[in-house]
Parts: C-alpha cells; structure tokens; sequence
C-alpha cells in the first residue's frame, strides 16, 4: 500500500539525520505534538528534529507493532511503538513511546500531517 511506504520512507528520512529529507514527506501544514512541545510549522520541526539528533547522537528510530486503523484513497491512519537508540554523552541509550501518524494525499503525493509522540 502506498501509506505503509510512506511511513516506511519517513522512518528512512528520519534515519538520515538530515532534516530536508524528511521534509519533502511532511505536509506543508504539518503538525507535530511531542512531549514537551507541539510544533506547528516546518521551521519549528526541523529545529526539534536538529535538536533531537544532537542530544542523542547516531540516533536510529524505528516503528514496531504498526497498526493502520483507517485508510482510504486520501488518507490513512497509523499507530506504533517507537523505538530509538544512540548515545548521549558517549552512553548508549534507548527507550520507545507511543506514536500516531496521520497521513494525506497531496498533490498525488503521501504527505504526513500530523505526527503525536508520548513517552
């Protein structure tokens, strides 16, 4: 299905390190809820995303247990566990979450719109 390779190569961007490959996945009024903070525009999520690559170095993020609860031609929705590991301050650490993904058509193009992280 379209949708799954488009979380597939949202997890791939996200590997990547490099916020410009995960924004051409993002919808241009993409929204994000983390933890600690909710980010409403591209700019804010690439700030979070940089920021998050720089406390946990060589992060590597994955998605387990993926379930579509809804998917049609125009949209589609998933939930996951999150799973990340790398190292902060030279120790090596990891932990999962709970994640929501939303994406949507655009321009005949998967696009995430919306992504809510918890720990």
């Amino acid at each position: 299905m379209p949708y799954q390779q488009a979380l597939e190569n949202y997890i791939a961007a996200t590997n990547s390190h490099d916020f410009n490959n995960v924004k051409e996945i993002l919808h241009p009024q993409a929204v994000y809820w983390f933890t600690d903070k909710t980010c409403t525009s591209l700019e804010e999520i690439g700030a979070y995303f940089y920021n998050a690559w720089n406390l946990i170095k060589k992060e590597v993020y994955s998605a387990i247990d993926v379930q579509w609860l809804t998917a049609d031609e125009k949209s589609a929705t998933c939930i996951y566990t999150y799973h990340y590991e790398g190292y902060h301050n030279g120790k090596f650490v990891s932990g999962s979450g709970r994640a929501t993904n939303i994406f949507t058509v655009l321009n005949n193009e998967w696009k995430l719109i919306h992504e809510h992280l918890s720990s």
